[in-house]
């Protein structure tokens, strides 16, 4: 598009051009009121990509503010890049997760590798190096070509530029339910190690600093992502796949080794990267949080393509670009960093005193905005909230416990339901031994990195059951913190904060918000309780298809220290002879279960309770066992239950196991998804210390060396199996569909 084409000032208001930007008529009110004036295209284009929900949190900005995000080890909380916690020895561990859904929906591969990109470079920018990858994935279910495909290329993606720019993906979790059928999930999270005197801001600060340009050129590829990612999917979406940008991850690996090396110099004022709305977002959000304003003159900026309008550059969300301050005068020293990578620094404006926005093309100034209008004093809206009708009726319900004929049939087919048979398939095409820092590969409960040269190591997964949140968004919410948990503990970590990606559908529902505002309810509950402050996210609403939501999915990174690594545990049981233990008693609980998804092909009724000081307290005594060397394994109970959790400790192991439960009856001991409970295997000699640190912890059994698993529920034989029809059960499910 050339200027000439361009709409007047007053075409875009009489044609109301700015509602193809996503802005409303009362927005656009509030623009004019800002300027004094109609804004120009190109500052149309400015507001209309920094106010809209992916960039300034319109929707959600007062139901974040909940969130407890301070605590004894954050250093840095959310408003930068990514989040960081202090971990010792003046190191600390920096952590974001972002999602990619609207993208990944049009064009799978590029979508999630470009989300990949993104988050990798959020964390870098804050002088980081990253050390791991994490990803929670969400898609309808295995049965038509188009999910396939989805699901194939979205995996093909995050392999690809994870396993290029050579940071091992260690791990994550997928989820499959026709909520997801029309706008699968992909969120990615990354995790990264500094020491305290490399951490950088993104801050625009000093009058007269230089403000320069790093990486790849800037295309059209990418324009408007930010307001695309702020609407819902309908039929019509594919005609937004220019929106989709294409990543180079092998540029990203030049990128991130120079701006490491930048982070050392003292020349460097500020850094930020250039992701959603590119330009406009990393210049508006540097100066606005320095107090400060940047001109720019848009002819410098390195462009791909020739006869790109000023519009068009500050839209670009072109991958690997950086955005830095320097100091005046010290250009060169950048200049001779970034070009031993073979990349370039430009000079492409200052910062300046009068906190705007100011942007030169071919000779004139195309726009002049005050940079905090376009980000800290964006809109914030105060939506309606109402308790929808499903939720009042699913909580008058009594619990029900489905009908199970044949228990051991039943535990084949849970462990062969997508959502808990393995994901080998999915991690065996990630790299995740690269640097060779993973201690805990894909497939545990949490994935573990070891900190070079410490007896350190971080523990870390991504949780999320939408199933529980959509029955009782606030119990829903305290669990998905508390399963995080749970996983990092199981692992012999100390959880220490997280990130989170709060994936919901149109806010502007009442009772779409109400789903928001109970969940963060439940999640800041549980991050109070758990010690683990929230610092760093993502927002990411409108997750429609022609009107129909997904499930609510405020999906949880978390991160664990591990303080030495003779700490590290693992799920599988270790030798036979060990001793088996349940912690925490059973109840007929199956709202949203595995079970009650096989049996009724649909969820209902109350989600499992969850007590907070329970979980604390077991969370606490189980880490302090593991610390004092009387566990051998660990392994949370989550989806499908004991049963389940069961099977999954003795795969790979070559061992058995000879169980006796009492209870209510086979089903409910076996397949009930009650909270706050662990499967613990204890070498014999360690029995009595064992029980003296974990009060709530029952014997049921003993691992074997026959390779089988028998189960007695009150005395009669329920399960008697070998564990390699199990194994082929639970491995073969996910390849068996993609046939």
């Amino acid at each position: 598009m050339s200027l000439l084409l361009e709409p007047t000032s007053e075409q875009i208001k009489n044609e109301k051009i700015y509602q193809e930007m996503g802005l409303s008529s009362e927005e656009f009110a509030l623009v004019e009121k800002t300027l004094g004036r109609l804004p120009n295209y190109t500052e149309l284009g400015l507001f209309s990509v920094m106010w809209s929900e992916h960039c300034s949190y319109k929707n959600s900005k007062p139901v974040l503010r909940k969130f407890p995000t301070k605590g004894e080890r954050v250093l840095q909380g959310p408003g930068e890049g990514a989040g960081i916690v202090d971990i010792g020895d003046e190191q600390a561990v920096v952590f974001k997760m972002e999602s990619h859904n609207h993208p990944s929906a049009i064009e799978p591969y590029q979508g999630a590798a470009t989300g990949v990109g993104g988050i990798i470079r959020d964390v870098f920018s804050m002088g980081a190096r990253p050390v791991a990858l994490l990803n929670s994935l969400r898609f309808g279910e295995l049965t038509s070509p188009r999910m396939k495909y989805l699901f194939e290329n979205v995996v093909a993606g995050i392999a690809g530029y994870g396993n290029c720019v050579g940071i091992p993906t260690v791990g994550g979790e997928i989820q499959f339910d026709p909520s997801y059928d029309g706008n699968p999930l992909v969120n990615a999270m990354c995790v990264g190690l500094i020491d305290h005197k490399d951490i950088k801001k993104g801050v625009a600060s000093g009058v007269g600093n230089t403000v320069m340009y790093v990486g790849a050129k800037t295309g059209r590829d990418g324009i408007h992502g930010a307001t695309f990612a702020s609407e819902e999917l309908s039929d019509a979406s594919e005609e937004k796949r220019p929106a989709v940008q294409v990543g180079d991850p092998f540029m990203e690996k030049l990128l991130l080794e120079a701006c490491l090396e930048l982070v050392k110099c003292d020349a460097l004022v500020g850094i930020q990267d250039m992701g959603a709305a590119g330009l406009t977002s990393s210049s508006a959000e540097m100066a606005s949080k320095a107090g400060s304003g940047i001109e720019m003159n848009l002819d410098l900026v390195p462009q791909r393509e020739t006869g790109m309008t000023a519009y068009e550059m500050m839209l670009s969300e072109s991958q690997e670009r950086m955005l830095i301050v320097v100091e005046k005068g010290r250009e060169q020293e950048i200049q001779d960093i970034v070009v031993k990578y073979g990349l370039e620094a430009v000079a492409v404006g200052i910062v300046t005193d009068d906190k705007m926005l100011r942007l030169v093309h071919r000779g004139e100034v195309v726009a002049n905005v005050p940079v905090d209008a376009l980000a800290e004093d964006a809109p914030v809206y105060h939506k309606p909230s109402s308790e929808p009708a499903y939720y009042r009726e699913f909580q008058s319900m009594e619990n029900d416990i489905p009908e199970v004929d044949d228990v051991q049939e039943t535990l084949v087919k849970l462990l062969s339901q997508p959502t808990i048979a393995s994901k080998e398939w999915v991690y065996n095409q990630y790299d995740y031994m690269v640097r060779t820092n993973t201690v805990v590969s894909p497939g545990s409960d949490a994935a573990v990195v070891r900190i070079r040269g410490t007896r350190k190591a971080l523990a870390m997964t991504t949780d999320c059951n939408s199933r529980y949140i959509y029955l009782d968004p606030e119990v829903g919410g305290k669990i998905a913190v508390s399963e995080a948990a749970r996983n990092v503990v199981c692992s012999g970590a100390e959880p220490i904060a997280i990130t989170d990606c709060l994936n919901f559908g149109n806010p502007e529902k009442p009772e779409i918000f109400w789903q928001l505002e109970k969940a963060v309810d439940g999640m800041s509950a549980a991050c109070e309780k758990l010690n683990a402050p929230v610092i760093s996210g993502n927002v990411s609403l409108y997750n429609e298809t022609n009107g129909t939501a997904i499930y609510p999915t405020p999906t949880v990174g978390m991160v664990g220290l591990i303080e030495d690594i003779d700490h590290i545990t693992t799920q599988s049981f270790k030798q036979a002879g060990d001793l088996v233990y349940v912690i925490g008693e059973t109840k007929p609980e199956f709202g949203g279960s595995e079970l009650q998804k096989l049996t009724y092909g649909r969820i209902f009724g109350k989600a499992p309770e969850l007590d907070l000081e329970v979980e604390a307290e077991r969370q606490s005594a189980l880490l302090g066992a593991i610390r004092a060397g009387s566990v051998a394994s660990a392994h949370d109970v989550s989806e499908g239950g004991l049963g389940v959790a069961l099977a999954e400790s003795l795969f790979g192991t070559g061992l058995g196991l000879d169980v006796d439960l009492t209870g209510e009856d086979a089903t409910v001991a076996l397949f009930s998804e009650t909270q706050s409970r662990f499967v613990v295997s204890v070498k014999p000699e360690q029995k009595e210390k064992f029980e003296q640190l974990v009060a709530d912890a029952f014997l049921v059994g003993n691992v074997t060396n026959d390779s089988m698993l028998t189960i007695r529920v009150n005395e009669k034989p329920v399960i008697t199996t070998s564990v390699e029809g199990l194994t082929e059960a639970w491995k073969g499910a996910i390849p068996c569909l993609l046939k």
